[in-house]
């Protein structure tokens, strides 16, 4: 078979490779979700299958079979908690409120659910060193934090956007909960106000400085002034 020339094909980028990495991931812990909401007790090959992907890559994304397996169930029993949060939000509500409605829906949760969180972290930080382009972990809480912001994307500067992001992965989830509880030693109703209040502080401070880099553009003279 002849090779086909590359020439006038876009080359790849390395954002376009991370959201392949980033689909991929999110594929196989679908198909996990989804193989568990059947009752089934997947194995590997199962989760592959459905996924369409090989035994290999599955291992390549999760070191440990438990780990996918913990992940698939958190992922399932926050889901629907968040879901049911933006049920009736608008585009038009306020960025911080949208926000702050994903924070306390990622903070219902229950003591065994808090029991698999922690298991989850232990697992992702003891594995060993995997690829640096890819999250070990978190593709979701990224997809729920870009989904609660998404009304406003195209008025947040792409660096801005990024930063906001990051910021806002950092003061809700598992490794936030861990600190409030084990660093700060605040209860669950202290924690849920606590990254409330980050998140609405980021969402500001984000939206202040493109308000402020917009005011700071030079003013373009029109042919009518």
């Amino acid at each position: 078979m002849p090779v086909k020339s590359g020439r006038g094909r876009r080359p790849s980028t390395g954002g376009e490779r991370v959201a392949q990495k980033r689909r991929t991931r999110k594929a196989i812990v679908d198909a996990t979700m989804a193989l568990l909401a059947a009752g089934k007790t997947p194995t590997v090959t199962d989760v592959a299958a459905a996924a369409d992907v090989s035994r290999r890559t599955v291992f390549l994304y999760f070191p440990t079979f438990d780990q996918l397996l913990i992940d698939a169930t958190v992922g399932a029993l926050t889901e629907s908690s968040v879901d049911h949060a933006f049920d009736h939000a608008t585009a038009a509500e306020d960025p911080g409120a949208r926000v702050e409605r994903l924070v306390r829906a990622m903070h219902h949760f229950t003591p065994e659910m808090e029991r698999l969180g922690r298991s989850l972290v232990r697992l992702t930080v003891d594995a060993a060193p995997g690829d640096r382009d890819l999250p070990r972990r978190g593709f979701r809480r990224i997809e729920w934090i870009e989904s609660a912001l998404a009304p406003w994307r195209s008025r947040i500067a792409r660096a801005e956007w990024r930063r906001l992001v990051c910021g806002l992965a950092m003061v809700v989830g598992w490794e936030a909960l861990i600190a409030q509880r084990d660093v700060c030693g605040l209860s669950a109703a202290e924690g849920e106000e606590l990254s409330a209040w980050a998140a609405r502080a980021l969402v500001r401070e984000a939206l202040g400085n493109t308000r402020r880099r917009r005011a700071a553009r030079p003013h373009v003279r029109t042919k009518q002034e």
